[in-house]
C-alpha cells in the first residue's frame, strides 16, 4: 500500500514539475514513507505493549480480586475474632464477677469463722476454769472421802480385825459391808445383839459426818425362799428389803441417827459380789451394804 502511494506520488510529480522539484518531492515522499514506517513500527510496538499491559492488567485484576477476597476473609476473621474476644471478655467479666462474689463470701465466712473461733476460745477458757474448779472440788471430795475412810478404818479397826465388817473406797464411793451372819440369824430379819454392837460403833462414827446420808442396802444370795418363810417373805426381794429396814430402825431408834439421813433399799439377789455357785460366794452375797452418799437436797 505504501509502495503504491509512493509510485502514484512520483508519477504525479513527474508529469507536473521539474526534475529538481521532483527530486525534492521524492525525498519528502521518502521521508514520509520512512516516518510512516516508523509510526507503524511504533504502533505495532504500542499494540504489543498494550497487549502486554492488558495481560498485566488482567493479572493485576486477578491478583486484586484474590486480594479483595483475601481481605474479605480477613475482615470476616477479624469480625469473628472480635466477636470471640467480646464473648471472652463477657465470660471473663462474668467469671471475674463470680470470683469477686466468691471472694467476698469467703471473706465473710472467714470473719464468721474468726468470730466463732474467738467465741470458742472464750468458751474454752470458761470450760478450763470450770474443769479446774470441778477438778479441785473432786480432789477435795476425794480427800474428804479418804479422810472419812481413814477415820472409819481407825475407829472400827477391832471390828474389821474380827471380820465383822469391811470398808471399801472404790471410785469415790465409800461403803461399809456387814455379812448377814453378824447381823441376822438364818431366815430372820431381827438384828442380833452382836450386830447391834457393830451398828452402834458405826453410828458413833457416822455422827462425825453429818453431811453424809447412809444408804442401807439389803442383798441376798440366789437361793429361793424356803417353804417355812414363804408366807412372810415370798421372794428374796421382801427378805432383803426387810433386813435393810431392820438396820435402819436400829440406826435411828437405838443409835440415834436422824431419820432424814437414812435410806433403806432391797436388791434381792441381783447385785452379787461373788459367785453363787460356792458356799463361800453365797455367804459373801448375803450382806448389808451401807454406802455414804450426799445428803438429799430438801425441796
Amino acid at each position: 500500500m505504501q509502495k503504491l502511494i509512493s509510485i502514484l506520488i512520483l508519477t504525479l510529480l513527474a508529469g507536473c514539475v521539474s526534475q529538481g522539484k521532483f527530486d525534492q518531492k521524492a525525498n519528502e515522499a521518502a521521508q514520509l514513507t520512512k516516518s510512516l514506517d516508523a509510526a507503524n513500527t511504533r504502533i505495532s510496538t504500542l499494540e504489543d505493549q498494550k497487549k502486554q499491559l492488558e495481560t498485566e492488567t488482567s493479572d493485576l485484576n486477578a491478583k486484586l480480586i484474590a486480594l479483595l477476597k483475601k481481605n474479605s476473609e480477613l475482615q470476616q476473621t477479624l469480625l469473628s475474632e472480635r466477636a470471640n474476644q467480646d464473648r471472652q471478655q463477657q465470660t471473663f467479666s462474668s467469671r471475674a464477677e463470680q470470683m469477686q462474689q466468691q471472694l467476698e463470701e469467703m471473706s465473710q465466712n472467714n470473719r464468721q469463722l474468726l468470730d466463732s473461733i474467738a467465741k470458742l476460745q472464750q468458751q474454752n477458757a470458761a470450760l478450763e476454769k470450770q474443769v479446774a474448779a470441778e477438778r479441785k472440788a473432786r480432789e477435795e471430795k476425794l480427800a474428804s472421802l479418804q479422810n472419812t475412810y481413814d477415820q472409819l478404818v481407825g475407829a472400827l479397826e477391832e471390828e474389821i480385825k474380827r471380820g465383822e465388817l469391811t470398808i471399801t473406797n472404790l471410785k469415790g464411793k465409800l461403803s461399809v459391808n456387814l455379812p448377814n451372819k453378824i447381823l441376822f440369824d438364818s431366815g430372820k430379819t431381827v438384828v442380833r445383839t452382836e450386830g447391834k454392837k457393830v451398828l452402834r460403833s458405826l453410828g458413833d462414827i457416822m455422827n462425825k459426818f453429818p453431811d453424809k446420808a447412809l444408804l442401807v442396802e439389803g442383798h441376798t444370795d440366789n437361793v429361793k425362799i424356803s417353804s417355812r418363810l414363804k408366807d412372810k417373805y415370798p421372794t428374796n426381794w421382801e427378805l432383803s428389803t426387810a433386813r435393810a429396814n431392820s438396820v435402819v430402825h436400829v440406826l435411828q431408834d437405838e443409835v440415834g441417827l436422824p431419820g432424814e439421813r437414812l435410806i433403806a433399799a432391797g436388791y434381792s439377789e441381783y447385785r452379787p459380789v461373788a459367785d453363787n455357785e460356792t458356799a463361800e460366794g453365797k455367804a459373801q452375797n448375803r450382806r448389808i451394804q451401807i454406802q455414804l452418799v450426799p445428803m438429799p437436797k430438801s425441796e
